[in-house]
């Protein structure tokens, strides 16, 4: 079998460029594009391969440019395929770059194993979104097996994201090391800078080479000389690699797999494994990768549930100090001071099923940028603490009135009107969870912080107080039990937000200063209605 679809001369990989023009490139010269912040995006990349596919990008060039002791980006498509190919000494002819290889050579994320051996394994996968590490339900959520007519890059894409952030998925398949356990995920954190695809990569990259002697020292990792292709050693699925023989830029794989052609279609063979690919389950997803949060006090790298990166989590990864900042989000002089965000993916993964692919953008403000810079956004992760507090406070007065009205206004509340309930007020944090880092920045950047919070509680259970006038027509039908209902539940909500047992002491001040200011404005009106008459 001769060497096919090599990544290293054939132009495989397609983007788009800055100016919205399709290119196709090879991988040195997609590596220069980027260079040049030219890459727009990739067409054929679907979102939950999107962080997969920027790590591989920032790894690989990290280790490339590490060998060749170069301080920045080559400058040319030779430069880079000399580069990469100084990191398989053994395959010279670019055969860990291709997709197709005999069995007993290192083909592209695929381990060599013995020559012929590829023909007993019993998985034949003929579309790269059945090789792909995506489960979905009953193919409801996206159809599987369905890329017929995939291209070349679909592979690529299919085995990046397969082999470096899938985890466990029954006996004899085994995840990657970077995350927190099997049925963990792979979360990613970190900074986006104004520009394209490849401003980002180029500072992440950077980042890496920068932070490199730190990760080797807090993980253990070899200096020089450790493994940072993994896919490069064979491998015969019942033994398992050192944490400790890698280097700090390994890119690893997880799964027997390779893919082999018929004519010009490719498909795959795979089989399971006795072993882990990485022994390192007691490091608990802690491998000094760039993106991935570390919880501080029990040492595990976070794995993300069904709820992804809602406000409350979102706003600890970028303000808290229970996690540990990211190597990635580390702000750097070159940043700029405009258009910067923080970025947060992942997919979150249960007992053989995937619960959603989860992205989250929050804008990095003028005084953010400074806190992040300094080192001290305790007083920002305090405000957002307290509103994440507020938001709690008010949903639980919002829940209390909705069982009132959706329980006819009785007293005894059945368990399918508090589930109905409970409908209703996620409906309305899912709606807070939208706007909150907007409001938050509002607050922030405000040179009058403590007016602009108290303005925020007012409009937060102002908001509350629609979301329960919108469920009114879920409410009883009956006239008599209507008005009877609605009534209720309404006293209910209003007298339980100025009630200091139910909320925050700050929100019953708020509310009592606009009362009491409603009083005046309605008493002064009177006072003027009655002097015009006299």
């Amino acid at each position: 079998m001769t060497l096919r679809f090599n990544l290293l001369d054939d132009r495989l990989l397609r983007y788009r460029s800055v100016d919205n023009q399709p290119h196709a490139a090879s991988l040195p010269e997609l590596l220069v594009a980027l260079g040049n912040d030219d890459v727009r995006d990739f067409p054929a990349l679907r979102p939950h391969q999107r962080h997969p596919w920027h790590a591989f990008l920032v790894y690989l060039a990290a280790s490339a440019l590490h060998a060749a002791n170069a301080g920045k980006p080559l400058g040319t498509a030779d430069e880079w395929r000399r580069a990469l190919l100084a990191l398989t000494p053994d395959d010279d002819d670019g055969a860990a770059f291709s997709l197709v290889t005999p069995d007993d050579r290192a083909a592209f994320l695929q381990a060599p194993c013995k020559s012929g051996e590829t023909r007993t394994w019993k998985k034949r996968l003929l579309t790269p979104d059945a090789v792909d590490m995506l489960i979905t339900s009953k193919n409801h959520d996206m159809k599987a097996a369905r890329m017929i007519h995939a291209n070349p890059e679909d592979w690529v894409f299919a085995l990046v994201s397969l082999q470096t952030q899938e985890g466990f998925l029954g006996a004899g398949n085994y995840g990657i090391s970077r995350m927190n356990g099997g049925f963990a995920s792979r979360a990613a954190f970190g900074v986006v800078p104004a520009g394209h695809a490849g401003k980002r990569w180029l500072r992440d990259t950077q980042l890496l080479l920068e932070q490199r002697a730190s990760i080797v020292k807090r993980c253990d990792l070899k200096s020089e000389g450790g493994i940072a292709l993994v896919w490069l050693r064979p491998w015969d699925g019942s033994s398992s690699l050192s944490f400790s023989e890698l280097d700090p830029f390994y890119i690893e794989i997880c799964r027997l797999v390779r893919l082999t052609a018929d004519g010009a279609r490719l498909f795959a063979l795979a089989t399971s494994s006795k072993a882990a690919r990485i022994s390192a389950k007691e490091r608990n997803g802690v491998t000094g990768d760039a993106w991935t949060p570390v919880h501080m006090a029990e040492a595990k790298a976070l794995s993300i549930t069904a709820r992804g990166f809602d406000y409350r989590l979102a706003s600890t990864l970028a303000f808290s100090g229970e996690f540990e900042r990211t190597i990635a989000s580390t702000l750097r002089k070159d940043d700029g001071s405009e258009g910067l965000y923080l970025l947060a993916q992942g997919i979150t993964r249960g007992q053989g099923k995937t619960e959603g692919y989860h992205e989250r953008r929050i804008p990095v403000s003028r005084r953010i940028r400074e806190a992040m810079r300094v080192g001290s956004t305790d007083e920002i992760a305090q405000r957002a603490k307290d509103r994440i507090a507020a938001i709690a406070d008010v949903r639980k007065v919002l829940w209390i009135a909705l069982c009132n009205l959706l329980g006819n206004g009785d007293s005894s509340v059945s368990d399918d009107t508090k589930k109905k309930a409970s409908e209703f007020t996620k409906r309305f944090e899912n709606e807070e969870d939208a706007r909150f880092f907007d409001d938050l920045i509002e607050e922030i950047e405000s040179d009058k912080q403590h007016e602009e919070h108290d303005k925020w509680l007012v409009e937060l259970v102002d908001r509350a107080e629609k979301v329960l006038e919108r469920t009114f027509i879920a409410g009883p039908r009956s006239a008599e039990r209507r008005y009877r209902a609605r009534a209720g539940a309404l006293s209910c909500f209003h007298n339980f937000m100025r009630l200091e047992k139910h909320v925050l002491q700050r929100i019953v001040r708020v509310l009592k200063q606009r009362d009491d200011a409603r009083k005046r404005a309605r008493r002064e009106s009177s006072e003027e209605v009655e002097h015009d008459v006299s």
